[in-house]
């Protein structure tokens, strides 16, 4: 596990996880910003990696105050969830905990629960 960063075992195959993450995102009335399939793109240049996945999602009404507290905090936001698989076949579920976001952006501590949503989004996604 990278330092800050939270890995949760998941119960499903990647491409299932990504889309019980994908309905709690929009059952929460979240928006998705973007899907980025990291294996698909290796295929596409002829490599070869285990399924691979980030999805970044947020909320302006969420995410602004933070931006406006510490600018740097636009380059990890919006947020991101990785969905993986190990060379075992395992799947996980990945997020920067967003204590790791206060410590390496110093905003005002009160505006993690800005964030603090991740954590059970991505516990979702992986159970």
């Amino acid at each position: 596990m990278a330092r800050g960063m939270v890995d949760l075992p998941g119960t499903r195959p990647v491409e299932q996880t990504v889309e019980h993450l994908l309905d709690t995102l929009r059952a929460k009335g979240l928006t998705l910003f973007a899907l980025v399939d990291h294996s698909g793109e290796a295929a596409k240049a002829g490599l070869t990696m285990p399924p691979t996945r980030v999805v970044i999602f947020g909320n302006a009404t969420a995410g602004t105050p933070l931006m406006l507290a510490a600018p740097s905090v636009a380059i990890d936001l919006p947020l991101k969830i990785l969905v993986w698989q190990d060379t075992a076949g395992k799947c996980w579920v990945s997020y920067n905990t967003p204590e790791y976001l206060l410590e390496r952006h110093g905003f005002p501590a009160e505006l993690t629960k800005n964030i603090s949503a991740v954590a059970a989004i991505a516990a979702a996604a992986a159970g």
